[in-house]
C-alpha cells in the first residue's frame, strides 16, 4: 500500500469512478455507470450495471462492474457516497478486500446521521445496514481546490492522499470529474431503461 501515493501521481494512472441514477420505485432498478479516467482526465473507459431501488446489493453490483472491465491497470475506485439508490449502502472495506485497490467515498452535504432512517424505511433489515454503514468509518471534511466543503471516507488509503486525490480529478465544482461524467452516463443509462 506503500506505492500507492507516488503510484496515483502519475499521469497514466487509471481511476474507475461510480455513481447511480434513479427513481424512487422500490423494488425497481437503478443504473450505475462506471468511468476509468486517467490521472490526466482522459477518458479510458467505460462500463455499466444496475442495482435495487432500496436493496442491499450496490457493493456486488460494483465489484462486477469491476471484474467484468478485466483490466489490472485501475488502481483507486472512487465513488459517488456509499449510500445510493434510496439507502442501498455499499460496503467499502469489502470493496477494498477484494479488488485490492483503495477505496474512497466522496459527498457533499453536511449530515445529522442516517440510523433514524434506516430505522422507519426498513425495519426488517435496517441493523445489517447500519452495521454495513458504520464499518465504512467515519467522513472526512477537506475544502477542495476551488474553496468548496466535500467529505469523504477512505479505505486504503491515507486521509492525506485521498484528499490530494480529490483535488488532482476536481475541475470545478464539487464533483470529481470520474464521478460527474459517471452521474451523466448513469443518468442516461436510466432513461434507456425506463424506455425499454
Amino acid at each position: 500500500m506503500s506505492d500507492y501515493p507516488t503510484a496515483l501521481q502519475k499521469k497514466g494512472v487509471r481511476v474507475l469512478g461510480v455513481a447511480e441514477s434513479f427513481r424512487k420505485d422500490v423494488g425497481g432498478k437503478a443504473a450505475l455507470a462506471g468511468v476509468v479516467m486517467r490521472g490526466d482526465l482522459i477518458i479510458d473507459g467505460v462500463v455499466f450495471g444496475e442495482c435495487t431501488v432500496g436493496g442491499m446489493d450496490a457493493t456486488d453490483s460494483i465489484l462486477e462492474m469491476y471484474r467484468s472491465l478485466g483490466r489490472e491497470d485501475i488502481m483507486l475506485l472512487m465513488l459517488n457516497g456509499c449510500i445510493i439508490s434510496w439507502f442501498n449502502v455499499i460496503d467499502l472495506q469489502r470493496l477494498h478486500e477484494e479488488t485490492g485497490l483503495p477505496v474512497i467515498s466522496v459527498t457533499y452535504n453536511p449530515s445529522t446521521g442516517i440510523r433514524e432512517y434506516f430505522l422507519k424505511y426498513f425495519p426488517d433489515d435496517w441493523g445489517k445496514r447500519l452495521e454495513v454503514y458504520e464499518r465504512n468509518g467515519p467522513r472526512v471534511e477537506m475544502t477542495n481546490r476551488n474553496g468548496f466543503k466535500v467529505y469523504f471516507r477512505s479505505v486504503g488509503l491515507d486521509p492525506s492522499d485521498a484528499a490530494k486525490i480529490i483535488d488532482r480529478y476536481t475541475i470545478f465544482g464539487k464533483v470529481p470529474e470520474p464521478l460527474r461524467v459517471a452521474r451523466i452516463l448513469a443518468h442516461s443509462l436510466l432513461e434507456h431503461m425506463r424506455k425499454r
